[in-house]
């Protein structure tokens, strides 16, 4: 009886041992229809399974399709698609041996990633007027921005706070002052620079003015002396004319002054040619005397 029972137990596990066995397929290998048949090469799909005469038969994968390890698949995997509307683009083209590699998109960063490939991916942010761009984004990392400090600015796009444009330096008057998010904005000419222009516009005058009556005297007299008196104050008011730029003008720096030299300049211009015409009539009236 005990002998009988050792037969049937041997009889039941024997046939369990076989089975276990027969499906420990090897590493490269698959197992199909109760057989281990060789796996096919990255890159290739299964066309035929193998059987107790011939091995497995493999076949390239067709295009947009892809297999990256051993296997024993009868279809390829379809190739990924980057999609636009997630913020993606092609890093890297879908081979028979790889998929397709996504990044982000020009000015966009990665926020989902699956192995070495982004699978979604959102825009840098903006900084806001009033602060800088203190680090810029990349593929990986979002924008970062810094606000502006002092009398500095930024309208949200610069790398570095400007500084305010100072109106007075440039002979303007300031009508609004700067914040951190706008420049300073600058209106006309100070009142200081009017006056010396209105000024400088009615001495011109006075010299012409003074010069029409000397010339009168001139040709009424007909007198060399005459004339070198109107030389003289000719040269005398050119004189004036400089020590009165040299002395408010060039110390002032509040004022621009490229303008006004011009003005100081050409009414010096004209001083000297007077001179030059003085001194001609001088020479005329003293031959003909």
């Amino acid at each position: 009886m005990f002998a009988l029972r050792i037969i049937i137990l041997i009889t039941l596990i024997v046939p369990l041992n076989y089975k276990l066995c027969s499906c420990q397929c090897a590493r490269a290998e698959y197992e199909i229809h109760k057989q281990c048949c060789p796996m096919c090469a990255p890159g290739n799909r299964v066309h035929w399974h193998c059987t107790d005469d011939t091995s497995t038969t493999c076949v390239p994968c067709p295009s947009l399709t892809f297999t990256d390890e051993p296997n024993g698949l009868t279809e390829c995997f379809p190739c990924t698609v980057c999609d636009a509307s997630r913020g993606l683009r092609v890093n890297k083209v879908c081979t028979r041996s790889s998929d397709t590699v996504c990044g982000p998109l020009e000015r966009f960063y990665c926020i989902e990633k699956k192995k070495d490939c982004c699978t979604l991916a959102v825009q840098h942010s903006e900084c806001s007027p009033g602060q800088y761009i203190k680090q810029a984004g990349t593929g990986s990392t979002d924008t970062v921005c810094a606000e502006c400090t002092g009398d500095t600015y930024s309208n949200g796009s610069f790398s570095s706070c400007l500084p305010h444009t100072k109106c007075e330096a440039l002979g303007f008057t300031e009508t609004n002052p700067g914040t951190h998010s706008s420049d300073t904005k600058c209106g006309n000419p100070s009142t200081a620079v009017a006056i010396v222009a209105s000024s400088i516009i009615v001495a011109l005058i006075i010299i012409l003015v003074i010069f029409f009556f000397i010339f009168k005297h001139i040709r009424k007299k007909k007198q060399s002396k005459s004339s070198g008196k109107c030389y003289s104050v000719i040269f005398s008011m050119r004189s004036i004319v400089v020590f009165f730029y040299n002395g408010i003008f060039y110390e002032n720096s509040t004022i621009n002054s490229g303008w006004v030299t011009f003005i100081i300049i050409h009414i010096h211009y004209i001083l000297l040619h007077l001179n030059r015409f003085i001194i001609i009539i001088n020479v005329d009236y003293s031959c003909a005397a």
